[in-house]
């Protein structure tokens, strides 16, 4: 599992934007001396962005002929840089934190906070220390507790960030303060209720096709979109009667509508198919259409 790698610095507005750009012109930028120079930032910075860009899945680690690592853009991050590089859509930056909270690597505090916790009001204090209890029986390493508190304070600063009313620097802004899914308030942490309306019809359904691409599976019940990790119940902290209302609003996709039948109690969704990246092409080539 992965701890501490962002170098304490959350994700802000238009770096994965940079971390596209620059990857795409060296596939070894991450490893030249003068990036921080040519990219703008610091050089911690410059290391925290090459963790961002993994976690996000907008770019991989490879190895080229010459057994150097190297790094690609991802089918997503094509799509991403294509239609929406500054993250102007919520589906895009819902999408993201998907990335970040559906698998314990390489963002495990995101992992556990979304599919683990199951407090949606907790102390700061008590937070952390229910991660380091959840680490250390998870762990055969030992990791620092100062590791696992910059995750949490990271964690909160990624959704946190940018509900400041006169926050006199855009650029400090994060990219998933818009989804609203996490608030602080005196030293409490609320897990907000994910609301469709700001998540995106279109990054929901790109979770289910994922779940689908990944289990192998054409159906799917309403209770394991509540209750399995990396879906919408945990990932979007979203209730019942809310995934009730998104599934019969997904059965009226002009091009790819799920099957929703409800009937003894057994409410099933018929997955359609579709691969999640054509599936989200297809819907960005939408969203970019309706703004002209």
């Amino acid at each position: 599992m992965g701890y501490g790698q962002h170098q304490s610095f959350y994700l802000r507005d238009r770096w994965l934007n940079k971390g596209i750009r620059n990857i795409k012109e060296d596939s070894r930028f991450f490893y030249d001396k003068e990036a921080f120079e040519k990219i703008g930032l610091g050089k911690n910075m410059v290391q925290s962005l090459r963790y961002w860009v993994l976690a996000t899945r907008v770019a991989e680690e490879q190895f080229n002929s010459e057994r150097k690592k190297i790094y690609n853009i991802t089918g997503f991050g094509e799509i991403l840089y294509r239609f929406d590089r500054f993250i102007q859509f919520s589906d895009s930056a819902s999408i993201i934190h998907y990335h970040l909270s559906s698998s314990k690597e390489p963002s495990t505090a995101w992992y556990w906070f979304f599919n683990i916790l199951n407090q949606t009001v907790i102390s700061k204090d008590e937070l952390l220390l229910e991660f380091i209890k959840w680490v250390n029986s998870n762990e055969e390493k030992n990791i620092s507790d100062k590791s696992l508190k910059r995750d949490i304070d990271c964690l909160i600063k990624l959704y946190t960030a940018g509900h400041a009313e006169n926050d006199p620097e855009e650029v400090i802004q994060s990219p998933l303060y818009k989804i609203d899914l996490i608030k602080e308030s005196k030293g409490q942490v609320y897990k907000n209720n994910g609301k469709p309306e700001v998540i995106g019809l279109s990054a929901l359904m790109y979770v289910l096709l994922k779940y689908k691409e990944i289990y192998d599976v054409d159906t799917i019940s309403v209770e394991e979109i509540i209750s399995n990790e990396a879906l919408w119940g945990k990932v979007f902290n979203m209730q019942r009667a809310t995934v009730i209302n998104v599934l019969e609003n997904l059965t009226h996709h002009p091009a790819f509508p799920i099957t929703f039948t409800r009937t003894n109690n057994l409410d099933t969704i018929r997955i359609p198919k579709i691969d999640p990246l054509e599936f989200l092409e297809y819907e960005y080539a939408r969203k970019v259409e309706a703004l002209k």
